[in-house]
């Protein structure tokens, strides 16, 4: 081939993948994205969101959060009608029983449907397309709160009764499970300095504006993994297990801005500026354009702290 027909069909190779892809771009339906839910479940309003997008030429695939668990694998998304769509997953954390099956449609650019839980019950939700959350280079930063303030549980509620929360010699403790702790006041943007410690086989977790929990678990010594201690709980993996040991305090440095979140547990970063997709299980809601509280896990173990500082982003 000579030079010249060899530039030639360089050229006409990449016009054929440019307009592949172009079509395919056009091509996207309405369907496709992040979704922020609320479901009725068991007489409460409860946070979910899903995400639908392509793999290859025609298939969607998905993810969804529920009220509780990790982000779960969606295998197939079918489609049929106008912009109706459903899917099934298996039981995750639900009690035993059938897969969960649900059926939905967009209706005036917002989604609303129907899941069958577990229990073969029937589970009505709608939803909004996540918003784009504004980052902010170089970012200035307004003066630290402690909102811990070492002597009592001012600025902060549970989440229901009874409260097992304590504080003793200047230390924030839940000796047992129990209820979670979260802020009085709210927050978009902001450095977060914490201070922390649990005994052997404990797990807890901090949600970041109520929504996204970084984990807390007695893991050192185990693969990092998205569901332990460092990872953003069943979407972002550390780059290391830098965990200590049980019973030895420990410290997370965590920056979110928008969507963007970079974690450093104890001095060591293992999450640098990635992107979180949405709300984690446990999450208050899912209204993700809404600064939110933080919240500290008191539903699962033992939970200590001893500094709980919060630096906004200057406004």
């Amino acid at each position: 081939m000579t030079f010249r027909k060899k530039n030639l069909y360089t050229l006409c190779c990449a016009l054929f993948l440019g307009a592949v892809f172009a079509m395919n771009a056009q091509n996207k339906i309405p369907l496709e994205g992040r979704w922020d839910l609320e479901m009725e479940f068991e007489g409460k309003t409860v946070p979910s969101w899903l995400e639908i997008k392509h793999s290859g030429h025609a298939t969607l695939i998905g993810r969804f959060v529920f009220a509780f668990g990790s982000a779960r694998p969606v295998a197939e998304v079918k489609t049929f009608g106008d912009n109706q769509f459903s899917f099934s997953i298996p039981r995750q954390w639900e009690p035993e029983g059938t897969d969960m099956v649900f059926h939905g449609a967009l209706v005036d650019g917002k989604l609303k449907g129907t899941m069958i839980y577990t229990d073969g019950s029937v589970n009505h939700w709608t939803g909004v397309r996540a918003p784009k959350l504004a980052y902010t280079e170089n970012p200035k930063w307004d003066k630290p709160i402690e909102v811990f303030n070492g002597k009592d549980l001012a600025g902060w509620h549970t989440d229901r009764d009874p409260n097992q929360w304590v504080v003793k010699d200047g230390i924030l403790t839940s000796p047992e499970s129990g209820a979670n702790l979260i802020t009085n006041e709210k927050f978009q943007d902001f450095k977060l300095h914490v201070e922390f410690r649990y005994p052997e086989g404990s797990n807890s977790g901090i949600y970041l504006r109520g929504r996204y929990e970084v984990q807390i678990e007695d893991d050192k010594g185990l693969e990092p993994l998205d569901i332990y201690i460092g990872g953003v709980y069943g979407f972002l993996e550390p780059t290391e297990n830098a965990a200590k040991a049980a019973g030895e305090w420990q410290t997370y440095d965590i920056t979110l801005i928008g969507r963007r979140v970079s974690v450093v547990l104890n001095g060591k970063p293992v999450i640098t500026d990635a992107t979180i997709p949405g709300i984690t299980g446990g999450a208050l809601d899912s209204k993700e354009g809404e600064p939110g509280p933080f919240m500290i896990q008191g539903d699962h173990g033992p939970i200590e702290y001893r500094s709980f500082v919060v630096t906004p982003l200057k406004k």
